[in-house]
């Protein structure tokens, strides 16, 4: 019997215990189930496990990229700051926890889709990566608390499962006022954003006519490039925080900043600007390496999903990605990303005068990417129950969310706080909030607690969607009895029954260096 534990404890620590692989062992599942040959399962199993390697690889890039920066905005600023990137802070965990990551996802995703089949919130959420994200913050917050990893997949998992199918609920009849039919949800932790940008157009935006009417720069069309985004922005922030840590600290502290994590000291001022510019530019493609990395991982991963999915959740919604609903309000996208990022500024000033120095809250500063994707979607949200005005005020509101959450966020996230970087999107604040202050309870009272606010959301998610998405109710139809009947099409609904967009909402692909959603399921 001997032999038998020895390979007991080999699958155990050598395979199972290891990301990458279990990752590659759940595609290969996933590929099977769809009766694939041979070859494309073990093809699929192989980049999958690639997939996961390359995230651990840009990770590594982000953390070296960021070590300089943050010695900076310390020195220059006297506190902590931090720029929130999912995609870097993932990475980052997978190092500790990413074999409970994975099991976590892997409960949480058969819980959403028994939820969805036995309950009235028939959603399937197939957007991958956010489900890696939310998996890893749960991880994140109920490790730090010190639980065991049993309890930390087991509650994790069954608060990952509510929140796949209740968030595309709380969201789904501005979603339906967007798309003008039941086809497809947003399955994207930015909700809470959407939500309260489509919120704020009905506010604000009664007689306020469509985005999709007025014309925009084509010189500002690059910043859809993720890649170019995300280098830009750090390009500028590295720039800029560099000269004022100079300015500051002097020549002889500062030019020592680029010493920290094995990097070179600064020789000079024009060498000192270039090592920040170079940096900027690394945290560029180290983002674009983990993007890949990702991409990599579901293009396997999302496929096999949805093929359960089919099987166990016959006729569900399926929830995908925030760039869905791009196609509706080019204009909107544009001019949401901008009202995102003026609201994300807004926001750091107010924590650097206000919120820092009473409660202790660091330093946030807005990326480009961030606001990019979830500003863009709100500013769509906002555009379709509010025109142009809703369309500004809502990505505004949208950007302060995503600036203030992630700071309350890291009180909750131990000795990941200190990282430098973190969760971006709306739901990863104010979930991980909850379920990180509701820990501090103690073992049990923080489990009870933990449970009862997942209870509460899905609670409410069935309540929304009983209440209101099933009656047909419309967020806009106010505004659309006080257009014109010539203006009536940006933010109205189709025809449900033919799925025909509005006029203003032309069928066009997604913005260059969106990530393609997956087609939605057959049947």
């Amino acid at each position: 019997m001997d032999w038998l534990v020895t390979i007991a404890k080999f699958l155990v620590n050598e395979i199972l215990s290891v990301p990458a692989y279990l990752i590659g062992l759940i595609t290969a599942a996933g590929l099977i189930a769809l009766k694939k040959s041979a070859g494309q399962i073990v093809g699929g199993a192989i980049k999958a496990t690639l997939g996961f390697l390359l995230i651990g690889a840009g990770a590594g890039l982000v953390v070296s990229s960021l070590a300089p920066l943050g010695e900076m905005i310390h020195g220059a600023t006297g506190a902590h700051g931090v720029i929130p990137t999912n995609e870097a802070i993932v990475g980052i965990a997978q190092n500790q926890f990413g074999a409970r990551v994975a099991w976590l996802m892997i409960v949480g995703f058969g819980l959403g889709l028994l939820l969805a089949r036995f309950t009235p919130l028939r959603y399937v959420f197939l957007t991958g990566h956010h489900m890696l994200f939310m998996a890893t913050l749960l991880t994140m917050v109920l490790a730090t608390a010190g639980l065991s990893a049993w309890v930390v997949v087991t509650v994790g998992g069954v608060l990952l499962g509510i929140l796949l199918v209740s968030m595309p609920a709380f969201a789904h009849p501005w979603t339906k006022r967007i798309t003008g039919n039941n086809s497809i949800a947003m399955g994207h932790f930015g909700t809470a954003g959407y939500v309260t940008a489509g919120a704020v157009g009905q506010l604000v935006g009664r007689r306020s006519r469509s985005t999709e009417d007025m014309k925009l720069p084509e010189g500002l069309r690059f910043l859809r490039d993720s890649m170019v985004a995300t280098a830009l922005s750090m390009l500028l922030i590295y720039v800029v925080m560099a000269i004022l840590y100079v300015v500051k600290a002097g020549e002889k502290t500062a030019f020592k900043a680029f010493a920290a994590d094995s990097g070179t000291a600064a020789t000079s001022l024009g060498n000192y600007l270039m090592q920040a510019i170079m940096q900027g530019l690394q945290f560029g493609i180290a983002v674009a390496v983990i993007l890949f990395g990702v991409r990599t991982i579901l293009g396997e991963l999302v496929p096999a999903f949805q093929g359960i999915a089919q099987k166990v959740v016959p006729g569900a919604v399926p929830a995908l990605d925030a760039p869905i609903v791009f196609p509706y309000a080019q204009n909107a996208v544009l001019v949401g990303f901008l009202s995102s990022f003026v609201g994300g500024l807004c926001t750091l000033a107010l924590l650097a005068w206000v919120l820092n120095p009473a409660f202790g809250l660091a330093l946030v500063l807005p990326g480009l990417v961030p606001h990019f994707f979830t500003g863009g979607a709100a500013g769509v949200y906002g555009n379709a129950t509010g025109g142009r005005r809703g369309a500004v005020l809502g990505a505004f509101a949208n950007g302060v969310l995503i600036t203030l959450l992630p700071a309350v966020l890291l009180k909750v996230l131990g000795a990941f706080g200190d990282e430098n970087t973190t969760f971006g999107d709306a739901d990863f604040g104010w979930f991980g909030s909850l379920i990180g202050f509701a820990d501090k309870a103690g073992e049990t009272g923080g489990i009870v607690l933990m449970l009862a606010t997942g209870g509460s959301v899905l609670a409410g998610a069935i309540l929304v969607q009983k209440r209101v998405v099933e009656p047909g109710w419309d967020p806009g139809a106010r505004r659309d009895a006080l257009l014109p009947p010539e203006a009536v099409g940006a933010g109205a609904p189709s025809d449900a029954a033919t799925g025909t967009l509005p006029r203003n909402y032309p069928k066009l692909p997604p913005p260059a260096g969106a990530p393609t959603p997956p087609p939605p399921p057959e049947g």
